[in-house]
């Protein structure tokens, strides 16, 4: 193999290094910042770790046809520590931002949504609300008005059938069969 391959070779991996740092980060901030369970980050932390060994394995396969030489161990070493000692805390804190971002931007999307669909379908329900009350205070007011004008007709029936009970119940056999029929009930 010449030198050359092997250049190009290892600044692959130096590249692949840098990617899985990159990637590793990335993750491991939305995984702080979005809380996710232990189960999940298990998961989250295998899913990542076959990702970056085909990830790996393709550019070590891109740059010498898969030939797994000791320099493509130490350019993979290399990106990483690279990787981490250069960019790793602007890439947590540009994370950190695009999560802040983002979280603005569903914010406002549902700020715009109450705005634009739910205060028009408030404003609906409180006239279908409204409408209702006043049909309500409408209808009580015809019962009323209703009420009044058939008050001759309910209210001296009334008064003559209130009569004839009093009379009724002046009478003492009334008297002595309510009194005998309460007795037999309590039985």
């Amino acid at each position: 193999m010449n030198p050359v391959v092997q250049w190009v070779t290892l600044l692959y991996m130096l590249l692949a290094g840098s990617v899985m740092g990159l990637a590793y980060d990335s993750y491991r901030v939305i995984s702080v910042k979005l809380h996710f369970s232990k189960g999940l980050n298990a998961a989250l932390d295998l899913l990542y770790w076959m990702a970056a060994a085909l990830f790996v394995f393709r550019m070590l396969y891109a740059g010498n046809q898969g030939q797994l030489r000791f320099y493509a161990f130490l350019g993979l070493f290399l990106g990483v520590w690279i990787y981490f000692l250069i960019f790793s805390v602007t890439v947590r804190r540009f994370v950190v931002m695009l999560i802040q971002s983002v979280q603005y931007v569903c914010s406002l999307v549902w700020r715009l949504i109450v705005i634009v669909i739910g205060l028009p379908l408030l404003w609906l329900w409180n006239l279908f609300v409204g409408i209702l009350r006043l049909l309500g205070r409408m209808f009580l007011s015809v019962l009323k008005i209703l009420r009044w004008l058939t008050k001759p007709l309910w209210v001296l029936p009334a008064r003559w059938i209130s009569a004839w009970l009093l009379w009724l119940k002046a009478r003492s056999w009334v008297v002595k069969g309510s009194k005998w029929l309460t007795k037999i009930w309590r039985r």
